[in-house]
Formats: C-alpha cells, sequence, structure tokens
C-alpha cells in the first residue's frame, strides 16, 4: 500500500489548532474553487526575505499538528511561512476529508493546485520559496519538482515522504477494503477508457476511507501501479538542492533512511534522520526538524 498513507490512528493527532496572531488566512480562486492557505510573515522579515511553503499530506489540513507546530518553530526561526490546504475537490476546504464525501480528487490534482500558489506568492514578490511537503505531500512536491521545474523553487524539503511498491499496495488495499486491488483497478480502468471517469464506485474505499464513494478517475489516481508514487525513485531528477528528513520511528514510511542514504550527494541530496520521532514529527520533533532545514538553508548549497 501506499507507505505514505495515514493509518487509522492518524486522527488521534491531526488536531486542530488556533492560528499564530501573526499570521493571516489568505484565498486565491483556482479551476473554480477556493483554495485557502495560512500565510505568516515572521519579525522584522519582507516577503523578499523568502518562504518556505507547506503541503500536508493524505486528505489533512494546515493546521494539523504536525504542520501546525513545524510553522510555528519555523518562524520563531526568522522564516516566512506559507501553509496552503489541497482543496481535494472541495470549496475552501477546512481540517480532514470527511472519509464520507464523494471522492473526486486525484493525487496529481495538487501539483496544479502547488503551481497557483506559486504564482500568487510571484505577484506578492515573496521568494524565494522553499517546497515541503510531508507524507503524501513529500511525493507530490517531488513530483512537481521533478516534472515541473519552477524559477521561484529554490530549495526542496521532503519530510517522510511516501514510499511505494506494487506488492505492497496491492497487499494493503485488500487488508483495509477487504478485496483485491486487481480486481477494481480493473474496473476503474474499464470506466475510464470509456469516457466514464466520473462513474462513481458506490462504496468501493479508498486510502485510509474503508466503504467510501469515489470516482473511477479518482481511484485510478492512487491506485495505478506507477514507479513514480515512490519519492526515492524520483530525486535524482530534481534539479534544486533537497533535503529528505526522515523519521527513526517511523511506522508508516518504512526504511526510508535506508533507501535515500545511498542517493545522497552533497549540494544535491542531504539526508536527516531524526531518530526517535514517528512519521508525524509531534511535540519536540517539530524542533528537530527545523534544526535540520535551518542547516540547510544556511548552508548556502
Amino acid at each position: 500500500m501506499w507507505r505514505g498513507v495515514i493509518v487509522g490512528i492518524a486522527a488521534i493527532v491531526l488536531m486542530t489548532t488556533v492560528t499564530p496572531l501573526n499570521a493571516e488566512e489568505v484565498r486565491i480562486k483556482h479551476a473554480g474553487l477556493t483554495l485557502n492557505g495560512v500565510l505568516t510573515i515572521a519579525e522584522g522579515k519582507a516577503p523578499d526575505a523568502g518562504v518556505v511553503m507547506i503541503v500536508h499530506g493524505t486528505l489533512a489540513h494546515n493546521t494539523m499538528d504536525t504542520i501546525s507546530n513545524l510553522n510555528d518553530v519555523l518562524v520563531e526561526r526568522g522564516l516566512n511561512t506559507l501553509a496552503i490546504n489541497l482543496s481535494l475537490g472541495i470549496d475552501d476546504r477546512h481540517g480532514m476529508y470527511d472519509c464520507q464525501t464523494l471522492h473526486r480528487h486525484r493525487h496529481l490534482d495538487a501539483l496544479d493546485e502547488i503551481d497557483a500558489w506559486l504564482a500568487w506568492l510571484k505577484k506578492r514578490n515573496f521568494g524565494p520559496v522553499t517546497l515541503l511537503g510531508h507524507s503524501r505531500g513529500g511525493n507530490q512536491v517531488a513530483r512537481f519538482a521533478a516534472e515541473r521545474p519552477h524559477s521561484m523553487i529554490e530549495r526542496l524539503v521532503l519530510m517522510a515522504p511516501a514510499t511505494w511498491n506494487a506488492d505492497g499496495a496491492a497487499k494493503g488495499f485488500e487488508k483495509r477494503h477487504g478485496r483485491p486491488l486487481a480486481g477494481v483497478l480493473k474496473k476503474a480502468s474499464t470506466f475510464i477508457e470509456a469516457g466514464q471517469g466520473h462513474k462513481v464506485m458506490a462504496k468501493t474505499g479508498l486510502l485510509y476511507c474503508t466503504g467510501a464513494d469515489v470516482t473511477a478517475a479518482s481511484f485510478q489516481s492512487y491506485y495505478r501501479p506507477h514507479p513514480r508514487f515512490d519519492t526515492p525513485t524520483i530525486l535524482a531528477e530534481i534539479s534544486v538542492p533537497t533535503l529528505v528528513v526522515a523519521a527513526g520511528k517511523d511506522a508508516v514510511v518504512r526504511g526510508l533512511p535506508e533507501r535515500v542514504a545511498p542517493l545522497t550527494k552533497p549540494g544535491k541530496i542531504e539526508l536527516s534522520v531524526v531518530d526517535d520521532a514517528d512519521h508525524f514529527f509531534l511535540d519536540l520533533f517539530a524542533e528537530d526538524v527545523a534544526d535540520a532545514i535551518e542547516e540547510f538553508l544556511s548552508a548556502g548549497i
């Protein structure tokens, strides 16, 4: 299964937090939807001091503890931040995605929304941008940097970015949703080939949402076998310096340090392991992540 998929216990830790007083919720229009994000300007900093743009993980949001805690410590260190909410097809979305809502969103929709936010930042003279993604957001951020090089992006930070393999994806889907992946994927593909990607597959399940209704196009976008779901395999394609932050006790994205270590290159791909952290880098582990980011940015690579 997606090793970056948020497991069922995630609901315990994905609490909504209070927006800091020095932060502002901002909105833009994109593809007929309102997108929102939290822009926080560090004390004494101007837009041209740069900004860390943060992308959350699977079906999550920009005020979950993982993102909010990291955002706060980065701002304390003098870094401007923009923590965005991916719309997932919902207008002005806040909070966790409701599993009972029809899933029409697709994995790569995030790339268009990242692009829209970069355009917004550029118009407001923010930059350069350090693009940061957590979990599935890490894969989406890496895909964006590899496939759509952007002049505003100076560096990339991937926090516990998702990994993937076909066997694991099949086993994970069957364990969670109680049926073989191959048959469901074939059904979705048949609809899409007939020009019916909008067809609703009732009670099929998607990601960690068991029994969820999902369109054929949405389902295929998350489960079609494709090596680019595996973030380490695309690191070499990224042209800007990249920091991978791994959690030493990550039970969601397993074996990431071992996957990334052989790929490291000074000035191109860096690896930092937060030894005792789990997938969500909660509490004081946000400080460890911020330490690694601060060192990465100050190195001038």
